[in-house]
């Protein structure tokens, strides 16, 4: 007998046990019940049916030259007295839908982008026509499909629109996701590991949803995930999804379902009792682990081969194929590839929480599979070897058994919550407030647990008035979420609270009061301490009396506060461009003190206030920075040990004094009583950044955003931040973050298109950026940050033509930031000219901007942009000792001077490596090619230094183009893929 002929046990439908011989599938090679029709497996039988709608990327690797045989007449099949239309006839209209390109093949039909007229919206049309052999089966099969889907509303997973039938084809039409198929985008531009597991992650949350509503995917392979333009995977093709609850009679015949290279063993033997949600995390494994190697965990020449493959070997370690595989990223994602369902991640959840600890840097819940465990597989394998080994496997397991069941390894859960903000039972504005404050103290007690992880405020207002608590706990990585409502009524209060689980949708705890005004303070101490007992939260003494605090006795100075803090929280916002409401800030806390000058968050909220005037430059004197100290000497006096008193004391000097060695300080005692207060972890990641400590600065940032995730602050500060260290697929995953929240701005995608530029001196993506913002906005073409990118753009084309008319356009006093040299409309017709070699119009346009700078420099003496221009326009103007000593006595200001603390990416960022380059350009202009390369050079060693694009495309770089050693720098910054071509 052949040795792939086996025998299965199997139960009649009397529960009495027979025997079913598993024999070859004639055409692919699959195992198949000796029963089975025509001798082929289900999915050669469905792939007959088909005809050409059958899904290439199942199909086995076939003899060309055999004829496909049509099954018999089957009874079952579906009447159809209509001629049945081919995939060409289709390619016009069906229906509602004109049908415009084929752009993809499922497991049960044809994908067509189409128009639906009566909407004029273009649709993901899926259409499968069996003609002839349409049987019952098959239409309820695909009906389930596309009801199946139709029931599930997630972010993550294409929305059906409508379903239907029509000259006998069924169809059911779709959102049309712009982007592409996974193994298309990857195909074109791999991914990082990193964005590997955060791809991976995001979609085994979609999974989880799926398997909550009592639906199995079982198809999952890169196919199948639809990356949208932002780079955000969309899950499509329930073509094999089973309602859990319900036997299918579609299922049971259709016994091997799914693609040969994602199939996991269960569904390879037809055994469909297995089938499970562990089904999907397989699935998951397995397209992880292509992202991970750039090839699936088995792939043999045909489908046979493979299954053969699947059933009777291991997959290669990733890290074999792919060393920069991080060893525990390597054991989650075999983890998802065991043959044994029961070893698997018990749920997708739990695939995509593991990988959420991997990206946070905390240890795994996965274990590598054990020496016990890879013996037995091996015992199994070569049985005539095993006795040899048999005492060391045994050893091996027992030490493994107790390291497993060791502690240290072990990693506590974390417990993350979201307190949203209270609804208002009134309209009245003062009402709002009043619900605002009461959800504000409550998240700042909560906030001061070191068990728990709660979300900032910052990144909750946005959901006022919005309930989907699982979309709410995906967005914002939490397991749990407290919702209430507040209402205020003379000296009555009524308020509401609930703590709901994001997993379940499930209330885990509900409260309502009704009581006099003056117990609002415990109320909320008493919500606070019930949602931290109900989280399993263990709080220390301190930690106890924190929550149980009174903020102060007088209720309308809390009023005055609680107003207050809600107009901070506004003016720090990006749109906020006024200085009302920190001045009215200032205002009501100076009342809220005046009525209690013992109210000690209202001093630390005031002395923030004035920090934050002085830092907003609405007034950067001496007098503003004093009456912040004033406010800080006061929190001080009534509690010296507090962190809260601790931070403003921070902030203080990092703004008015740039004093970084006492700012830390002060960060390092704030720290200890403010584990979750994002502003802590903020301050040090932007101290760290000043200091030179890079990798520090990096892990702080990325805390605070934890924290606060929907902070677009803290996100633009960490993407500079990597875009400082050249870390682009680090950068390129903030910023995709930062266009998720802001979907409809332009910027965030111009500056994520522009990595390339920087990263490969490929301005491609960013050209596209400009483009579809220019055709979307009607006044994009007007903005000035948009046109300098237009004038980079048109420079490093070198045409002249195109940047001179963009530069004459720009309003006389614009000043643009175009490479890293600021300069007026002059300034920049200037450059064009010279880039013509019009010396006449150059020497004309640098000697109007020369006068504006010296009227400049009078009154700011000491500005280093002003002095750098001075030298770069004296340069030009061919007076060399001039731009050198301008160059000079800015790199002297910068010398005495600590690093200001203004953001890279609203204004200059004076570090050395910007310094040097301007520097190296003035001595470039000026003719000073040694002392120019000489300080070119030395940018490169340090963050913040020129990228590979800039040098290789910027024309204010031109003087040196040419000089071997200016190309050997430019070479030294090529990416490493660029190099070895």
């Amino acid at each position: 007998m052949p040795e792939f002929y086996g025998v299965q046990m199997g139960a009649c439908a009397n529960d009495s046990t027979m025997i079913r011989v598993i024999r070859i599938c004639r055409k692919c090679g699959a195992r198949i019940f000796s029963d089975a029709p025509e001798g082929l497996c289900a999915r050669c039988v469905l792939k007959t049916a088909l005809g050409n709608f059958s899904d290439p990327s199942v199909a086995g690797v076939d003899d060309p030259g055999r004829a496909e045989k049509p099954l018999p007449a089957d009874e079952n099949r579906a009447p159809n007295n209509k001629k049945s239309a081919s995939a060409a006839e289709l390619l016009g209209e069906l229906g509602d839908y004109e049908l415009l390109e084929e752009v993809g093949r499922g497991g049960q039909g044809v994908v067509f982008r189409a128009r639906q007229k009566s909407l004029n919206r273009t649709v993901a049309l899926k259409v499968i026509n069996l003609g002839q052999w349409a049987s019952q089966a098959h239409l309820r099969r695909f009906r389930l499909e596309a009801e199946a889907a139709a029931r599930l509303e997630h972010p993550g997973i294409v929305p059906i629109h409508e379903v239907g039938e029509r000259d006998g084809s069924c169809y059911f039409s779709m959102k049309f996701v712009e982007g592409g198929q996974l193994d298309e985008v990857v195909r074109r531009k791999p991914m990082s590991i990193r964005q590997a597991a955060e791809l991976i992650a995001k979609v085994a949350h979609t999974v989880h949803y799926a398997h909550e509503h009592g639906i199995l995917h079982r198809d999952i392979k890169p196919g199948n995930i639809l990356l949208d333009a932002k780079g955000e995977p969309h899950l499509t093709d329930f073509g094999l999804a089973r309602l859990v609850e319900s036997e299918s009679s579609v299922t049971q015949t259709l016994d091997v379902l799914g693609t040969p290279s994602y199939m996991t063993p269960e569904q390879a033997v037809g055994n469909n009792a297995a089938v499970s949600n562990v089904t999907d995390v397989y699935g998951l494994g397995a397209v992880f682990y292509q992202l991970l190697t750039g090839q699936p965990p088995f792939a043999g020449g045909t489908t046979y081969e493979t299954i053969k493959l699947l059933l009777d070997t291991e997959p290669r370690k990733p890290r074999l194929l792919n060393p920069k595989i991080d060893r525990d990223l390597s054991t989650i994602c075999l983890k998802c590839l065991e043959k044994d369902p029961k070893r698997r991640y018990s749920s997708a959840l739990a695939l995509a929480e593991d990988l959420e600890r991997w990206l946070k840097h905390e240890p795994i819940q996965a274990r590598r599979t054990g020496i016990f465990a890879r013996g037995k597989k091996w015992v199994q394998r070569n049985p005539n070897s095993a006795l040899l080994t048999a005492s060391l496997v045994a050893l091996a397991a027992a030490a493994g058994w107790i390291i497993w069941k060791s502690e240290l390894i072990r990693q506590p859960l974390t417990t993350g919550i979201a307190v949203l903000p209270f609804e208002s039972l009134s309209e009245q504005k003062e009402q709002t407030a009043f619900a605002d404050g009461v959800q504000d103290d409550i998240l700042t007690k909560l906030a001061k647990i070191g068990d728990l992880k709660v979300i900032s405020r910052n990144s909750v207002m946005e959901y006022r008035g919005k309930r989907n608590v699982r979309q709410i706990g995906d967005t914002l990585r939490v397991s749990h979420v407290l919702e209430g409502s507040a209402r205020r009524s003379g000296d009555r209060i009524h308020l509401n609270a609930q703590l709901i689980d994001t997993r379940t949708d499930t209330h885990v705890w509900a409260e309502e009061y009704d009581r006099d005004l003056n117990d609002l303070f415990a109320i909320q101490a008493e919500i606070a301490q019930k949602v931290a007992d109900r989280l399993h939260a263990k709080l220390s003494a301190s930690e106890k009396a924190s929550v149980e605090e009174r903020p102060t006795q007088d209720l309308v100075a809390y009023d005055f506060y609680v107003r207050a803090v809600s107009l901070i929280y506004n003016a720090q916002l990006p749109s906020s461009a006024n200085s009302v409401d920190r001045s009215e800030a200032v205002e009501l806390l100076n009342k809220a003190v005046a009525r209690d000058p013992n109210f000690f968050l209202a001093y630390c909220q005031l002395a923030f206030a004035h920090d934050l005037v002085y830092q907003q430059e609405t007034d950067r004197t001496p007098a503003r920075l004093d009456l912040a100290k004033s406010a800080i000497d006061s929190a001080f006096r009534l509690r010296p040990d507090s962190g809260e008193a601790h931070l403003a004391l921070g902030w203080h000097l990092y703004w008015g004094y740039s004093d970084y060695a006492r700012a830390r300080a002060e960060l390092a005692v704030a720290q200890q009583s403010l584990p979750n207060n994002p502003r802590v972890y903020e301050l040090a990641g932007l101290i760290d950044r000043r200091q030179g400590r890079w990798a520090e600065a990096t892990h702080n940032l990325e805390r605070a955003c934890e924290i606060d995730p929907q902070n677009i602050p803290y996100l633009i500060t960490l993407a500079t931040t990597y875009l400082r260290l050249h870390d682009y697929d680090q950068m390129a995953r903030v910023m995709d973050r930062i266009i998720s929240l802001q979907p409809d701005r332009n910027k965030p995608r111009i500056i994520r298109a522009g990595i390339e530029g920087d990263r490969r001196a490929d301005t491609r993506p960013v050209r596209a950026a400009i483009e579809r913002a220019l055709a979307n906005e009607p006044g994009a073409a007007e903005d000035p940050w948009i046109a300098g990118i237009r004038l980079d753009l048109a420079l490093c084309d070198r045409d002249l033509e195109t940047a001179g008319s963009i530069a004459a356009a720009l309003p006389l006093k614009q000043t643009l930031d175009a490479g890293f040299n600021q300069g007026s409309r002059d300034f920049w017709l200037g450059v064009v000219a010279r880039l013509k070699g019009d010396t006449v119009a150059a020497h004309a346009a640098f000697m109007k901007v020369r006068t504006k700078l010296e009227e400049e420099l009078r009154v700011h003496a000491d500005n280093m942009d002003l002095l750098f221009d001075l030298g770069l326009i004296d340069g030009a103007l061919g007076r060399k000792e001039e731009a050198l000593s301008a160059g000079r006595r800015a790199m002297e200001l910068r010398a005495r001077a600590l690093p200001t603390a203004q953001d890279p990416m609203f204004g200059s960022y004076t570090n050395e490596a910007s310094v040097k380059r301007s520097f190296a350009m003035i001595c470039a202009w000026a003719g000073e090619t040694d002392l120019a390369l000489e300080q070119l050079e030395a940018t490169t060693k340090n963050p913040g230094g020129p990228s590979y694009g800039e040098l290789r495309l910027d024309p204010m770089w031109d003087p040196l183009r040419g000089d071997p050693r200016f190309e050997k720098i430019v070479a030294s910054l090529a990416p490493k893929e660029m190099v070895s071509k």
